[in-house]
């Protein structure tokens, strides 16, 4: 039946769309390479020469930019990083987030809530956990930038006031650290679309124990 076809068809689609985001994901726990050779796939290979030591640039794509974005100047690709580390980190909460609800875990009040798409869909999540879920959001991204100028780097919104010691550490050790941050956003963005794919399909018990 047609009904049929289109259940295979969408899930062949979603299979391939999962596979490309396991690829991709599994590039994100390489470590950082120096000296990383260019891909052919880049639409502008003399504007990416002086990104190969960049973080970000591991194997086995090493600098890869199809599009060219990297030819758009330092000022852009600094923005666009910037917005890749913000939304690592929101996927990694969302991931954690969404693993915990998962098991069963709840605030109090909320035990009846469901997770995934169902605590939105079902009706049961209360308006007032939606409208504090909002502020919470707004009010971290008036905190989360830049506000004092004072960041080395996209990304550091310490605004001097949080530190942990960063400071007196060397060079190589930050660079390191910033890496594993911005593979381990970049592993939690592609599982987080994997589990909101599966959770759409209803399927999530099957990638879940």
């Amino acid at each position: 039946s047609s009904h049929y076809h289109n259940f295979l068809q969408t899930t062949t689609i979603m299979k391939t769309v999962i596979l490309a985001t396991l690829i991709a994901g599994a590039a994100a726990f390489a470590p950082a390479q120096s000296g990383v050779r260019t891909t052919s796939l880049n639409a502008v290979p003399e504007a990416d020469a002086q990104y190969t030591d960049d973080i970000g640039v591991v194997a086995p794509l090493g600098v890869w930019d199809p599009s060219g974005v990297l030819a758009r100047g330092p000022e852009e690709v600094a923005r666009l990083r910037e917005l890749e580390i913000k939304h690592g980190r929101i996927a990694m909460l969302g991931v954690v987030g969404y693993l915990t609800t998962y098991a069963g875990v709840r605030l109090p009040g909320l035990e009846d809530v469901p997770c995934g798409w169902a605590a939105v869909t079902s009706g049961d999540l209360p308006f007032e956990v939606a409208g504090q879920f909002f502020a919470t959001t707004i009010m971290m991204e008036m905190f989360n930038r830049d506000n004092a100028g004072t960041g080395q780097f996209p990304g550091d919104y310490r605004n001097g006031y949080i530190d942990f010691g960063w400071d007196k550490q060397s060079d190589a050790w930050k660079k390191n650290k910033r890496t594993i941050e911005l593979n381990n956003g970049r592993a939690a963005q592609m599982g987080l679309l994997g589990l909101m794919f599966h959770d759409a399909l209803g399927n999530v018990a099957d990638i879940l124990p």
